[in-house]
């Protein structure tokens, strides 16, 4: 399984004619990919939606192998890991003007992976809760005080 992932990410990379590395690291979640690159923002994208489209892509081609499937997680010169921390760090400051204020908070649409960021991140969080709304690519996410 990791042999037919690294042939997958060999290929993408010479097709995307990307000088890099990558390393591969399996765990009870799955396989975790570090790509390495001077050219990460190709790989990256707006907002990291061509990094959500790559991971996607390369989940579904792994899922036909045959074997037991295996999650994907692809990040690319740390740049998810950034994303998840900041994430993290403003989930705690929306939750406090929530708090504070009394009013939910919209945000703005974003991937499914972010949105679970900051749900978890909420749950941890006295006197807040939060919600997925929308559909497809307009789906977003609600922070609100949890009624008494």
């Amino acid at each position: 399984m990791e042999d037919k992932l690294s042939d997958i990410l060999d290929n993408i990379l010479g097709l995307l004619l990307l000088e890099g590395s990558y390393d591969v690291q399996e765990d009870e979640n799955g396989f975790n990919i570090m790509i390495e690159t001077p050219d990460a923002g190709r790989l990256i994208g707006f907002k990291g939606e061509n990094l959500t489209s790559l991971q996607l892509l390369i989940n579904q081609m792994m899922s036909r192998n045959g074997e037991e499937f295996k999650r994907v997680i692809l990040d690319v010169s740390g740049w998810r890991k950034n994303k998840e921390s900041e994430l993290a760090e403003k989930t705690a400051q929306w939750a406090e003007q929530v708090k504070e204020s009394g009013e939910q908070m919209e945000l703005e649409p974003m991937p499914s992976w972010q949105r679970r960021i900051i749900h978890m991140t909420v749950q941890e969080i006295d006197g807040v809760e939060s919600e997925s709304i929308g559909e497809g690519r307009d789906r977003r996410l609600v922070i609100r005080p949890v009624k008494k």
